[in-house]
C-alpha cells in the first residue's frame, strides 16, 4: 500500500514538473514571437533612415556629421538588433539593442533639429513621405515594445516564482530583460518627423 502511495506521488510530481517545463518552455516561445514583432518593425525603420538621409544630403550639405552620425547609429543598431534577435531572452543583448537604439534616437532628433533650418528640405515631398513613414514605424516599434515587455514581465514571473523556479533553475531558464525606452529624459522626448 505505502508503495503505491509512493508511486502515486512520484506520478504526481513528474506531471507537475512536465507541465512547468512546458509552460515555461511556451512562456520562452512566446518572447521571442513578442521581440519579432520588435524585429520586423526595427528593420522597417533602420530600411527607412537611409532613404531620409539620401533625401537631405542634398539640401543639408554643411551637415555632413549630423548625417554621418545618424547612418553610424543606425549601423551600430543594426548589429545591435541582430544579436538580440538570436536569443530575446539575453539580457545583455537587450540592454546593448536598447542602448544602441537610444542613441539612434538622438542622432534622428539631432538630424530632424538641423533639419528643420532648411524649408527647401522640409517641403521636400520624398522627406514628407520618408518622414510619415517613420512617424508610423516609430509607433508600431512603441506598441510592440509594450507588447514584449509584458510577455518578458510574464515569463519573468514564471521563472522566479516558486515551485516553478526549481524546474526554472534546474533546466538554465533565466530571467528575460525587458526593452526599455530611454534613460535620460532628453531621449525621453520623442523623435519628431512632422515638416
Amino acid at each position: 500500500m505505502v508503495g503505491y502511495v509512493l508511486l502515486g506521488l512520484i506520478i504526481v510530481i513528474a506531471v507537475w514538473a512536465m507541465s512547468a517545463y512546458n509552460g515555461l518552455v511556451g512562456l520562452r516561445n512566446q518572447v521571442k514571437n513578442a521581440f519579432a514583432q520588435i524585429d520586423v518593425q526595427l528593420k522597417r525603420r533602420y530600411d527607412l533612415i537611409p532613404n531620409l538621409v539620401e533625401t537631405a544630403k542634398g539640401y543639408i550639405k554643411h551637415e555632413r556629421e549630423t548625417l554621418e552620425a545618424v547612418i553610424a547609429a543606425r549601423n551600430t543598431a543594426v548589429s545591435a538588433q541582430v544579436t538580440a534577435a538570436a536569443d530575446p531572452t539575453d539580457g545583455s543583448a537587450v540592454r546593448q539593442l536598447g542602448a544602441a537604439e537610444n542613441a539612434l534616437g538622438a542622432s534622428l532628433t539631432r538630424f530632424f533639429a538641423v533639419a528643420e533650418a532648411y524649408p527647401d528640405l522640409k517641403a521636400n515631398q520624398n522627406m514628407l513621405q520618408v518622414s510619415e513613414e517613420l512617424t508610423s514605424t516609430e509607433n508600431k516599434i512603441a506598441f510592440a515594445r509594450q507588447a514584449f515587455n509584458d510577455t518578458v514581465m510574464g515569463y519573468n514571473i514564471a521563472v522566479e516564482q516558486f515551485p516553478g523556479n526549481l524546474i526554472a533553475n534546474g533546466f538554465g531558464f533565466k530571467t528575460a530583460e525587458q526593452l526599455a525606452a530611454t534613460e535620460s529624459p532628453e531621449e525621453k522626448k520623442a523623435v519628431k518627423v512632422q515638416f
